[in-house]
């Protein structure tokens, strides 16, 4: 047979199941865009545009298979330009300096940072002695001191003194990206204040999203004060997408824990809330025998539910994951509305294009690849059992319910465990346990309990709901604090290749929506990502862009050149290495070790010498023919006999990435895997 026939038998083969493959393709277009190492030129796009245009044409004139073909190809060109269109469309005034002066803007978002500081996010920016036309769109900036007399809230314009900065960019090479990160969210500068926040004006208005944003954290804040402690933070958390009351020990356990998901107002959310609505409306009509006899009481049903699932996406904050939770449910109400099957992967892949096309840059983040796994994974496991009729009516309930969590909790975690580890670097082993204990609880007691607080909330009673919340959500903390803290509760990884991720989703891809033997071919792609991951090297020697710290891996582990101080490079570094020690204790790995202002490495047959301050930086220099590179944290100018890596390299290369090839030491930057493009320049 030849090889154009085979072509065709295969792909005839996938008729009614192609449409899965369209936001594989959009996002496989996306991803390229992103890959690519630098920003496409305004007459790339005149070839692209007019490609789409030419396979749009000749797509109408095809036969079947050669249709196909050319539609694939424009969507991956449709998602490459999608990508452009939204990087350019959000392009904003970005700082280039380090800023300390005052600073005046409009709170729109209120939240906290790693350091569990409160964070203010801020438009309408004003910035001493700076023209207009260069003043960043917004600013994000950390309160530190004493603000304990401040209540920040969105509307309210305030005046400070603080300290401004670009956004950082990767900590190391390869790692996770900060800038590009910020230019979609449209971060120019960012920084921290230790003086009191004043208030400018107490509301300026700012359109329906502030408004939103006003209400959810008004919500948010009195659902903590009528739920004090942990339950109300968790309780905030889960209506309202506003974490800030969580503190870090808790917010820790409930990863350890592999709960952590209950936090993310997702499908689980958004589907046990609508699901709630539509079984109330629904049997609560079938009540009233008039009614029931009647009117289309399942639509109306669908229609209420429909809109309680759009109050929950406004209230929430509208991250990725509930954007895609409520298109799926959104979809599958939809399909009530008509008449038609309501859970389907067709279902997820409308999703899945609705969600890249509006923001593409999704793709790259955690949130959008573990929501669509899991959601794949669980509606392509569930429809193979429908169609294999694997009914459990003859069951017990208790059984039903036990086997349902167990399935569900087991499959999510098995399609979204690669991926957490990739982006996380940790696996939690006894997470299937602890979402048994608990997710019940999510389903039966808590969202029926934050749905019944937010009907009688107009009539000041909300405090129902809220009190039947309360010992399921501390149950829930209790059962991920003791989960947390068993031995052996997570292991560790080191962070993969670029290549690792996109192979495995792939792969798996293949699997779940190729149809016919040949989705075996998957496996391939899987088990050829994680060899790769298992031979993924780490940096012999990472130097940060301050130049300030450096850290050598060693056989028990990276060592660092310093207790304290650089302290988000180093905790980085340290969990990329998949090992998420403190950092004094990385520091005193070393024997005899104590904190000096000059030091000298030996990385394979190479020595590298690192010194801080103008006085050891200057040493260090004079000294430079002894070693083959120089690190220091000052500026050396003139400087022609020696490679050296001074403040001014490092604001260009980023930081760097030393690795040991059979003796010969090879450099790489962080601009190398950045690339010059708009976020990074």
């Amino acid at each position: 047979m030849r090889p154009k026939m085979i072509l065709c038998d295969l792909i005839d083969r996938q008729r009614g199941h192609l449409f899965a493959w369209a936001p594989v393709m959009l996002g496989l277009g996306i991803g390229i865009y992103f890959a690519t190492k630098t920003e496409p030129s305004a007459s790339h796009f005149y070839v692209i545009l007019s490609a789409i245009l030419l396979i749009s044409c000749l797509a109408m004139r095809l036969s079947a298979t050669p249709r196909i073909i050319a539609v694939a190809v424009l969507l991956i060109l449709l998602g490459f330009t999608l990508a452009a269109w939204r990087a350019h469309g959000v392009a904003a005034p970005k700082l280039t300096f380090r800023y300390y002066w005052a600073i005046e803007g409009r709170i729109v978002n209120v939240d906290r940072s790693q350091s569990d500081a409160v964070r203010l996010t801020l438009d309408q920016v004003a910035l001493y002695n700076l023209s207009p036309e260069k003043v960043p769109k917004k600013v994000r900036v950390s309160l530190h001191g004493t603000q304990g007399y401040f209540n920040p809230a969105p509307g309210q314009v305030v005046a400070l003194t603080g300290h401004l900065s670009p956004p950082g960019g990767p900590v190391e090479p390869g790692g996770f990206d900060f800038q590009r990160q910020a230019w979609f969210k449209e971060l120019g500068a960012v920084g921290y204040t230790r003086t009191p926040v004043l208030i400018w004006e107490p509301h300026r208005s700012g359109g329906l999203g502030l408004e939103v944003t006003r209400v959810r954290l008004a919500i948010s804040l009195a659902v903590q004060n009528a739920l004090p402690g942990r339950a109300g933070a968790f309780a905030a958390a889960i209506t309202t997408g506003d974490r800030s009351g969580m503190s870090e020990a808790t917010l820790d356990d409930l990863r350890a824990s592999n709960l952590a998901h209950l936090l993310a107002i997702s499908g689980l959310h958004m589907g046990l809330l609508t699901a709630f609505v539509f079984a109330l409306i629904r049997y609560g009509f079938a009540l009233i025998p008039f009614v029931a006899l009647r009117w289309p009481t399942k639509k109306i049903g669908a229609i209420g539910a429909l809109f309680a699932g759009a109050a929950y996406l406004a209230l929430s904050g509208g991250n990725v994951a509930t954007e895609r939770a409520y298109v799926m449910v959104a979809t599958m109400l939809l399909a009530v509305l008509a008449d038609r099957r309501a859970i389907t992967l067709r279902a997820v892949a409308l999703a899945a294009l609705i969600v890249l096309t509006l923001r593409p840059e999704t793709l790259l983040g955690p949130g959008f690849q573990m929501s669509f796994a899991a959601t794949i994974a669980l509606v392509a496991v569930f429809g193979w059992m429908r169609d294999k009729d694997w009914s459990t009516s003859r069951w017990p309930w208790i059984f039903r319910v036990v086997a349902g969590v167990a399935l569900s909790s087991g499959i999510a975690g098995l399609a979204t465990a690669p991926i957490a580890a990739a982006h996380f670097n940790q696996i939690p082993h006894y997470g299937l346990a602890a979402n048994m204990l608990s997710v019940p609880f999510m389903g039966a007691i808590i969202i029926p309990g934050a749905v019944i607080a937010a009907i009688l909330w107009p009539f000041g009673l909300h405090m129902v709901g809220l009190k039947l919340m309360e010992p399921a959500i501390l149950w829930i903390l209790n059962v991920a604090d003791t989960v947390a803290h068993f031995p052996g509760a997570l292991s560790h990884m080191w962070s993969p290749s670029v290549f690792v991720l996109p192979m495995l989703c792939l792969g798996w891809l293949w699997v779940v929506l190729w149809q016919g033997r040949s989705r075996a071919l998957g496996a391939i792609s899987i088990i050829a990502s994680l060899v790769i991951w298992s031979e993924t090297p780490r940096p012999d020697f990472l130097v940060s862009n301050t130049g300030s710290l450096v850290g050598l891996m060693m056989e028990d582990g990276r060592h660092l050149s310093k207790p304290r101080g650089d302290s988000f490079a180093a905790l980085n570094w340290l969990e990329n290495d998949g090992d998420p020690v403190g950092q004094s204790e990385a520091f005193d790995r070393a024997a005899n070790q104590s904190e000096t202002r000059f030091r000298i490495y030996k990385i394979g047959t190479k020595t590298v010498s690192h010194a801080t301050g103008k006085v050891a930086g200057q040493n260090a220099v004079a000294q430079c023919d002894q070693t083959d590179i120089v690190i220091v944290n000052i500026n050396i100018a003139g400087n022609e006999r020696c490679t050296v890596f001074d403040t001014d390299a490092l604001r260009k290369t980023g930081a760097l990435a030393f690795y040991n090839k059979d003796g010969a030491l090879k450099v790489v930057t962080a601009r190398d895997r950045q690339g010059a493009r708009l976020w990074s320049q």
